[in-house]
């Protein structure tokens, strides 16, 4: 039986970054950058208005107040995305915008709500607060410089990097191909969500609980019909799953039971099994290998040992495979409301849930088939064999993302 970093070391070691393909900015959402973003631009790429207001010249403006206000002739208006063709000369005002390039000479903007026009001249403009000089200004390059590395290769393209993106002009990147992966259950005992029920049947639920987290490694969930436990059947669902996908992960079937056929039918295959059994609970039936260029995950089919296995050792290799900088479960520290204990010799995740004050509670009873309490917990606690800790204890929390 192997430990879980050795399984780790073993499993992450088979996989490198897939080829990196071009995706536009609108489509590369969720996936891995293959080189870095260097801005072509500078951004703000010109000077311009934080501010609805007026340009001016600072000196112009000193001394303004309420009661004795600084009177300027307005000399004309400059909306977004335009530029004023003149200068903002001694004694004059330019109407602006946020977001309007600030006219020549100018050096301030007063804000609209410290100004007010000006009753018998229409043209005019009374400023009634003072500015410093590039007070309210927003300045060339003062976010990003031309040049500069403003995303690292390897970096998720999430919602905030996309906008970067976008706004330095760019309309593609190069990003890892996100890998196709099937979902195969096994089991006689299984039944399909919404058929009859029927006596000594359970409703299969590890498919539908995988794929959202297959979509949030990156990868693209496939999924197959249940397979009946036959060596048969399990070799022809394994054989059309790698026919049609770069990696299967099955659950179920992975055990020393006379019905546990996964890794039988993937010899058979001529498939070559790297990891088999993982001294983790929940979580011990655990098998990795390789067929050709492609790989196996089986998971237990008990649905919490499936996740637990599938959160730290399938994910992690999922990311790798596209070429993600960061590959480990988020982190939050907290405090044990309880004492948790582990009497057993093997490291035990367990469910655990988190409040807003970082003050971790049990999520409920940790048997490997409880679906209640994994719906429950905000993420998972290491807790090692043959310990005890009493309430009070600083623990860190491995999410499990939503």
């Amino acid at each position: 039986m192997l430990s879980l970093e050795a399984a780790r070391q073993k499993i992450m070691a088979c996989f490198q970054p897939l080829p990196a393909q071009a995706a536009t900015v609108a489509s590369a959402a969720g996936r891995f950058l293959a080189e870095p973003i260097v801005s072509p631009v500078d951004l703000p790429p010109f000077d311009n208005s934080a501010m609805d207001g007026y340009a001016v010249r600072a000196a112009d403006a000193a001394g303004a107040v309420p009661d004795s206000p600084v009177t300027l002739k307005r000399i004309g208006l400059t909306a977004a995305g335009e530029i004023f063709k003149g200068a903002v000369l001694p004694g004059t005002c330019v109407r602006v915008f946020t977001g309007s390039a600030l006219p020549a000479e100018s050096d301030a903007v007063v804000m609209q709500e410290d100004t007010r026009l000006d009753p018998a001249r229409p043209d005019h403009v009374q400023l009634l607060d003072a500015v410093k000089p590039w007070e309210n200004v927003r300045f060339r390059g003062e976010d990003v410089k031309r040049g500069a590395t403003v995303i690292e290769a390897g970096q998720r393209v999430n919602a905030p990097r996309a906008g970067l993106i976008a706004a330095l002009g760019l309309d593609s990147v190069l990003v890892h191909a996100r890998p196709v992966v099937a979902l195969l259950a096994t089991g006689g005992e299984l039944l399909e969500p919404g058929q009859q029920a029927q006596p000594g049947k359970i409703f299969e639920s590890n498919r539908i609980a995988l794929a959202p987290l297959l979509a949030a490694a990156g990868a693209v969930p496939r999924t197959f019909p249940i397979v009946r436990d036959t060596l048969a059947e399990t070799r022809q669902a394994l054989e059309a799953a790698f026919e049609n996908c770069d990696a299967v992960v099955t659950t179920g079937g992975v055990s020393v039971g006379e019905l546990d056929f996964v890794k039988a039918a993937f010899e058979q295959l001529g498939g070559t099994l790297d990891v088999w059994n993982v001294a983790i609970r929940p979580g011990k039936p655990f098998a990795f290998g390789r067929y050709s260029n492609k790989f196996l995950f089986g998971l237990p089919g008990n649905p919490v040992s499936a996740m637990v296995t599938f959160l730290l050792l399938v994910r992690p290799a999922l990311l790798r495979w596209q070429g993600a900088a960061h590959v480990e479960l988020p982190t939050q520290p907290g405090t044990l409301a309880e004492p948790v204990s582990n009497p057993g010799d093997r490291r035990h995740f367990m469910r655990m849930r988190l409040d807003e004050a970082g003050v971790v509670w049990s999520a409920g009873r940790q048997g490997s088939h409880l679906l209640g309490s994994l719906a429950l917990a905000s993420g998972l606690v290491d807790v090692p064999p043959q310990t005890s800790w009493p309430a009070g204890t600083p623990v860190t929390l491995l999410r499990i993302e939503d």
